[in-house]
């Protein structure tokens, strides 16, 4: 036997044969994760854009989350703040302000294009009742029997400021 062939034949006999169950990889799986992550924070956006920062929602300590069927429904969201140094409130839809009067024919136009729409109404807790009726005269005058009121479950720390 010549000696590369010794050589060979000693290399094959010190060969470790590869196991038999695959090793878990964590990398494509943390992959997959990260765009899971960056899909569900894209969807999610939509909703947090329309919050309004000067709007502190009253405490609702039976408050729910809304079924995934009630979410996949067209809504819009309203808005209600108070002006305390006017004494008067105001409307706020898609980051826009609206006049009291243009309510009624812009949630009217909303409706006509989906029969299941609602609308969610997000008052200040300052708010008058009588200006949260007035809002509410408006959207039944459209036709939207579907509405929800939002609150929070507990105290936040963004308190109303305090006027002087």
């Amino acid at each position: 036997m010549s000696a590369p062939n010794r050589a060979k034949k000693s290399r094959a006999a010190t060969r470790v044969l590869p196991e038999e169950d695959p090793e878990f990889q964590i990398a494509p799986m943390i992959d997959i994760l990260l765009v899971l992550l960056v899909f569900f924070m894209s969807i999610a956006t939509d909703q947090v854009l329309q919050v309004s920062k000067d709007v502190v929602l009253p405490v609702a300590k039976d408050a729910q989350q809304p079924t995934p069927e009630e979410k996949k429904k067209v809504q819009m969201m309203v808005n209600l703040l108070w002006l305390d140094m006017a004494n008067k409130g105001a409307i706020e839809v898609d980051e826009q302000k609206i006049e009291p009067s243009a309510l009624q024919e812009m949630i009217t136009k909303r409706k006509q294009l989906n029969p299941d729409f609602r609308v969610i109404i997000r008052a200040d807790k300052r708010t008058k009742y009588a200006y949260v009726r007035s809002v509410m005269v408006a959207i039944g005058g459209a036709g939207v029997p579907n509405v929800t009121f939002s609150a929070v479950d507990k105290e936040t720390e963004n308190k109303p400021k305090p006027t002087n």
